[in-house]
């Protein structure tokens, strides 16, 4: 991959220097706007940067198809039939409140 140099960078931008004229621009304006300028370059090239690291360590390290993308907690069967017995005894529990009532008063 071939990389290509871009034309502007922060340094280039901070050392133009305009020619002043009569009726030229306000120095200080120009000054400020190109400083805004220079941030926005850095920023860009960071993230550049960043983003070209980032693909270069994905291409590195391709995903697999069959391979899952999260790797999974097994489940412990000692505690997930404890659950499914608790959840078990709630319902027994409400279907006596519920049902127990209804069977009493008839």
């Amino acid at each position: 991959m071939s990389e290509e140099k871009y034309n502007l960078d922060g340094k280039t931008i901070l050392e133009k220097d305009f020619k002043t004229s009569m009726r030229g621009y306000n120095q200080e304006e120009v000054d400020e706007f190109l400083d805004l300028i220079i941030q926005d370059y850095e920023k860009f090239q960071k993230e550049i940067d960043q983003l070209q690291n980032e693909n270069n360590r994905l291409k590195k390290y391709p995903a697999r198809d069959d391979a899952p993308t999260q790797r999974t907690k097994p489940v412990n069967n000692t505690q997930n039939h404890q659950v499914n017995y608790d959840i078990l005894k709630r319902v027994s529990n409400l279907e006596k409140a519920v049902f127990g009532k209804k069977y009493a008063e008839e």
